[in-house]
């Protein structure tokens, strides 16, 4: 694990989402209309929806707020499609990004990404320069409490199929395979285990540190700006913050 606390991250995240929760619904939002679209409306049968909404829940969006997104996309077939998209390229001294976008204009999402890195002392490159350096993988993270019993956790995971289980001084980071990831959320959903965070997600190989100080703010000036993005759903990198 290198030392690195992946709830300590997901914290940081949490704190700067909920300072900006509108983005993060309508990013959620366009999930579960493509999600209702490629699956139908009824997570039993549409795994992608489940996750969809397991997401959605876990950055706090209210059952209404969900249940009316997934009615708009059902009833409105016809609506707006949202294309996913992804760029890569790089930050300041070569640092590995990729960015994930759901759009209804590439164009402009181009644009604005092409910005991002600009102004963050980047530069984008072409498809597959960077994501070759990064594992596709499910990732779970539970936080630590009393309430966890660590040996309930891991059987429970492994059972359902999780490849490996790491434990922080924080929490518990659970990896699958990108197949796998949708059953082991869900069994450990069932076994009433609350998950800080679950997706399917891009795990650096290795890391990138910055010594810089103007290194380090034009990285998380990219970064803030990618994040500002309404079209921007995930932003993964190999910085060692």
């Amino acid at each position: 694990m290198s030392g690195h606390s992946k709830f300590a991250n997901i914290k940081h995240k949490k704190e700067k989402n909920d300072a900006a929760k509108g983005k993060i619904f309508t990013v959620i939002g366009r999930e579960l209309a493509v999600a209702v679209k490629a699956g139908g409306p009824d997570p039993d049968s549409n795994s992608r929806l489940r996750d969809a909404i397991a997401k959605a829940k876990s950055n706090n969006m209210p059952n209404d707020t969900i249940d009316k997104a997934i009615k708009r996309a059902a009833g409105d077939l016809g609506a707006v499609n949202y294309e996913s998209v992804t760029y890569e390229g790089y930050g300041p001294k070569g640092v590995a990004v990729i960015v994930e976008a759901l759009t209804d204009n590439k164009n402009r999402t181009a644009a604005d990404v092409r910005s991002a890195f600009t102004k963050g002392n980047g530069n984008m490159g072409t498809s597959g320069c960077v994501s070759f350096m990064f594992d596709e993988k499910g990732q779970i993270i539970i936080e630590k409490s009393d309430e966890i019993d660590a040996e309930v956790l891991e059987m429970t995971a492994i059972e359902a199929g999780a490849e490996d289980i790491n434990e922080e001084d924080d929490s518990f980071e659970i990896i699958t395979s990108p197949d796998d990831f949708s059953s082991v959320r869900e069994a450990i959903e069932k076994a009433g285990i609350p998950m800080a965070q679950a997706e399917v997600t891009m795990i650096p190989q290795t890391y990138t540190a910055l010594t810089d100080e103007d290194d380090i703010k034009k990285m998380n000036r990219l970064l803030d700006l990618l994040d500002e993005s309404d079209d921007v759903k995930n932003v993964y990198h190999n910085w060692d913050e």
